[in-house]
């Protein structure tokens, strides 16, 4: 009777949101702020060869050379690797992910990497590669031109010019699938939607809203502040039309914690809406001391031209001594990020300046925010 309670709501759901003009336009589609748990993409390597290159490959290294030597082979063919030449192959690295629910006989891009002294795999081929999953299976089989974006080139004076990376490369549809990756999502009675923001806030706006929209008040539970248990139909058919419906609602996210991120490399800093500062006041000047040594040199007169006078070097020191008028500023009770911002920059302060008022701020218990520096 449950199940066919629910199957109804579904349907019912799927006729409102075909017919309705509105479309529930509100916030962010629940699709766009999580995952199903255990729907995901997996990951594969391989190790394979490149060949067609124009004197760009790895020359007579070892592992190029053996590699060689045991893909010739396996056609029946004997050879000794010093009659090999790799300077128009290159061993590689193949990388990949295999998403979610790909099937046999689909295709997917890879990534191709040089591991060797090649120089670039401008108009090279992929050898037939296996790519492994972690557990050391065979999920798919690569091949395939080899795309670059990137070019070098050498001159006989050893000059050299590269632009972008010339020795990783794409090959568009490069990979077949051999195996299906299981992905448990009708394994159980229920689904996890996964935040890809933790927050009890949005978790609990998540499942008030899948509540209310197939008016259930106990399909969904929120199980912490990232995961919400939904309870779904059995049939694989039905979940993924319950599925559809599910990714589709729309939740208006909870306000994210107070952080300010400063990249010290750059200089980059990002505050958060809800950044505050309570009341304090702030000075910052800079001092600049600046020595110069010069050095002052005396020919006294001698005694004549059989005794002429030492010649004598004295320094000369000058201290310079340079300090800003000091800036001050005062932060008033309540001051949010827009006027935190504006009394910064009407000091004239330069991106190093902010960090320092900032870790200022952040020491003397004053800034109402988690600084974060990376």
């Amino acid at each position: 009777m449950e199940s066919k309670k629910l199957i109804f709501y579904v349907f019912f759901v799927i006729a409102i949101f075909i017919l309705s003009p509105f479309n529930f336009a509100r916030a962010d589609r629940l699709k766009d702020i999580s995952e199903v748990g255990g729907v995901r993409s997996n990951q594969l390597v391989g190790y394979g060869i490149v060949v067609g290159l124009v004197g760009s490959g790895d020359g007579n290294v070892g592992l190029t050379l053996q590699s060689m030597q045991s893909l010739v082979s396996r056609f029946g063919l004997a050879v000794n690797p010093g009659d090999l030449d790799g300077k128009n192959s290159a061993a590689v690295m193949v990388t990949a992910d295999l998403d979610a629910f790909s099937k046999p006989g689909q295709t997917f891009d890879i990534t191709v990497s040089a591991m060797g002294k090649a120089k670039s795999l401008r108009g090279g081929t992929l050898l037939m590669t296996p790519l492994r999953g972690s557990d050391g299976e065979v999920y798919a089989i690569a091949q395939g031109n080899v795309v670059v974006g990137g070019l070098g080139v050498e001159g006989n004076d050893g000059s050299s010019l590269t632009v972008n990376i010339p020795t990783t490369g794409r090959v568009p549809s490069g990979a077949t699938v051999e195996r299906m990756v299981d992905t448990p999502l009708g394994s159980e009675d229920f689904i996890v939607l996964n935040l890809k923001t933790p927050d009890f806030t949005t978790v609990k706006r998540v499942a008030d809203s899948i509540n209310e929209v197939f008016e259930d008040p106990s399909l969904a539970n929120p199980l912490d502040s990232i995961s919400v248990k939904v309870r779904a139909p059995i049939d694989r058919a039905q979940r993924v039309a319950f599925m559809s419906i599910v990714e589709n609602i729309e939740v208006d996210p909870a306000q994210p914690a107070a952080k300010v991120v400063v990249n010290s490399r750059t200089g980059t800093i990002v505050m958060g809406g809800k950044v505050r500062v309570t009341p304090a006041a702030v000075t910052h000047g800079n001092l600049t001391v600046r020595v110069d040594e010069d050095f002052d040199v005396s020919q006294p007169a001698g005694g004549g031209i059989n005794a002429p006078g030492e010649t004598i070097v004295t320094p000369d020191t000058d201290i310079t001594v340079e300090e800003e008028p000091a800036r001050a500023f005062v932060f008033d009770p309540g001051i949010d990020l827009a006027d935190l911002v504006d009394q910064i920059n009407a000091v004239g302060s330069t991106p190093s300046d902010l960090i320092a008022i900032l870790e200022a701020l952040r020491e003397a218990g004053a800034l109402r925010a988690e600084l974060i520096i990376i």
